[in-house]
């Protein structure tokens, strides 16, 4: 039998993604011949993944683990519910929590091909993003579609939760209002402007009207300045206040 190398096996492995055992025995089949090991594999199904990269991933579910909220994108809602899909979309949380955002694209690449061989279907990697601060805590909702973490300084983590809870369901796009950038409330002064003049108004009245309707938008799409969907009574930042706690961050992601 011909003597194949770890770096045979390896550089069959990174050009195909098949898993390195299957690459092994595809080489010693092939005598070490590169292109047939590859034939060999995809007469085997094992490199499917390639003939399955262009089919649409519009479903998929998200993870969190400790201060990371990962995705993976895949084709069906019945995989997405899968207990194999989601060990694994945990797995990326976990490790852009201990390593970053890098790291969990790292193992999402050398996982993801026993995955397609076992699933049958393609898979993407969504996003992993990390949070920083002193208190962390997220909500994932119920189906496993959307779901966020906070972080603050003081307080504690229920109230962290609540305020994910809160961002997960309202979507705020930025932490603070002065964040909304200039460009997108350049954009809305414009559609305001129009509309204002439409129903005939004066310039100058226009001019205080849009001082207004800046402060409305940007608060509304500022976490802190939301309505907190738990007590209407409050902001977001006054309920975190009133726990002895200051929204430091957030990150909220879907699939």
């Amino acid at each position: 039998m011909t003597e194949i190398s770890a770096q045979q096996v390896m550089s069959l492995r990174e050009s195909t993604g098949v898993p390195m055992m299957a690459c092994k025995k595809a080489l010693e089949e092939s005598g070490g011949d590169m292109e047939k090991a590859v034939e060999i594999l995809r007469k085997q199904g094992a490199a499917k993944a390639d003939m399955k990269s262009d089919r649409m991933t519009s479903q998929g579910a998200v993870a969190i683990f400790g201060k990371a909220i990962a995705s993976v994108r895949c084709e069906t809602d019945f995989v997405a519910r899968s207990d194999d899909f989601l060990a694994f979309v945990a797995s990326i949380a976990e490790a852009a929590d201990k390593g970053g955002p890098d790291e969990a694209k790292k193992m999402f690449d050398a996982g993801k091909t026993d995955l397609f061989t076992k699933l049958g279907e393609n898979m993407t990697f969504g996003d992993a993003k990390v949070v920083a601060g002193d208190v962390v805590g997220g909500y994932l909702h119920s189906n496993r579609k959307v779901g966020a973490l906070v972080a603050l300084t003081g307080g504690n983590e229920d109230v962290a939760k609540d305020i994910a809870m809160h961002a997960t369901a309202m979507n705020p796009s930025v932490l603070s209002p002065d964040e909304v950038s200039a460009e997108l409330v350049a954009k809305e002064k414009d559609i305001w402007t129009a509309q204002l003049k439409n129903e005939g108004k004066p310039d100058e009245i226009i001019a205080k009207v849009l001082i207004g309707k800046e402060r409305k938008f940007r608060e509304e799409n500022a976490l802190v300045k939301q309505v907190f969907v738990k007590d209407q009574e409050k902001t977001v930042e006054a309920y975190a206040k009133a726990n002895g706690a200051e929204v430091k961050g957030f990150v909220r992601v879907g699939v």
